[in-house]
């Protein structure tokens, strides 16, 4: 009986390569099955808070005063107005209107105290730029209201 024995000659290097790039398949295989397959933890939604007003940030309405704009900045939390103010305003704006700043600084007092623009009353003698700003704070407010 002849017997024909084979003899398999594998190099520890190539058996090493080949391990290695197995484990480097499977891991890539994993790593895009995570990535394309959409499940609960990977979708991104916005924190709700129940009972918010507001969506929290600093919102902006322009003015606009003759030819010259101003911006009306109004920042708020989830449930409160902080802060109301005009920025990018030019000295020829405050020296045109000087009543602007003065007013804004009542109206926002009594903005920030009652949380509303409801039923804010004003002085007969600063109305109409009263008006102007309590409608551009308004708007302001529309645009982060939930």
């Amino acid at each position: 009986m002849s017997s024909n024995t084979k003899i398999v000659v594998l190099r520890s290097k190539e058996i090493l390569y080949s391990i290695i790039m197995l484990v480097l398949g499977i891991l890539i295989l994993i790593f895009a099955v995570s990535i394309f397959h959409p499940n609960e933890k990977n979708t991104v939604s916005p924190p709700e808070t129940e009972g918010a007003t507001y969506v929290p940030g600093v919102y902006t309405t322009s003015l606009q005063l003759g030819n010259i704009q101003a911006d009306l900045q109004v920042t708020v939390d989830a449930n409160h107005i902080n802060d109301i103010s005009l920025v990018n305003l030019e000295e020829s704006v405050a020296t045109m209107y000087p009543l602007m700043e003065p007013t804004l600084d009542d109206l926002k007092a009594k903005i920030i105290d009652a949380q509303s623009v409801e039923n804010i009353s004003y002085d007969t003698e600063n109305r109409y730029t009263s008006l102007v700003l309590l409608q551009a704070i308004a708007e302001t407010l529309e645009q982060c209201s939930q």
